[in-house]
């Protein structure tokens, strides 16, 4: 069992759309300025799986530079590092995910985002947790201008008679 690490942090602009965990959160206040969706919690777990395998890291794979990124939809790189690890004959086996935003409160969303993550990767939903904390006020993400994630993943060898959906 390989285990790896992954964080992303984006500054916060009113009136851009807030995608986290693959889910779409209306009504939301504020939205991440990226090159991409901006979905931290995603991109974060991308880092996680990527370093798990040694395969570096999710700006490797998904450059800002590179135009075919600009807006991607975040559940389409987790599926692609996904496919990086096949080709490694390695498969996701569990992920642990945690945010850290003011507003809004993703507990409404939570179980869809786990739903999401799971699908992507081919695992039971058991073996997703998705967390979420305030910085109770404190620097940029408690005054609301930022939001930031950190991923735990573990990746395991791909065998025939081992499916992926094992709890």
């Amino acid at each position: 069992m390989l285990s790896g690490f992954g964080y992303d942090v984006h500054r916060l602009e009113a009136g851009r759309p807030l995608r986290l965990g693959g889910v779409d959160i209306p009504d939301a206040p504020a939205g991440p300025i990226a090159h991409s969706d901006g979905d931290v919690i995603l991109h974060a777990l991308c880092d996680a799986l990527l370093g798990a395998a040694a395969l570096g890291d999710i700006g490797r794979h998904f450059p800002d530079t590179d135009p075919r990124w600009s807006g991607a939809n975040s559940v389409e790189l987790l599926a692609a590092v996904v496919a990086l690890l096949r080709g490694q004959q390695l498969r996701p086996n569990n992920v642990d995910c945690m945010v850290l935003l003011e507003r809004p409160k993703i507990a409404p969303f939570r179980e869809q985002m786990r739903e999401t993550i799971a699908a992507t990767l081919g695992i039971a939903v058991q073996r997703v947790s998705v967390k979420a904390t305030t910085h109770e006020g404190l620097g940029p993400i408690g005054a609301g201008e930022g939001v930031a994630a950190y991923a735990v993943a573990t990746v395991v060898a791909a065998a025939a008679d081992q499916p992926n959906a094992q709890p």
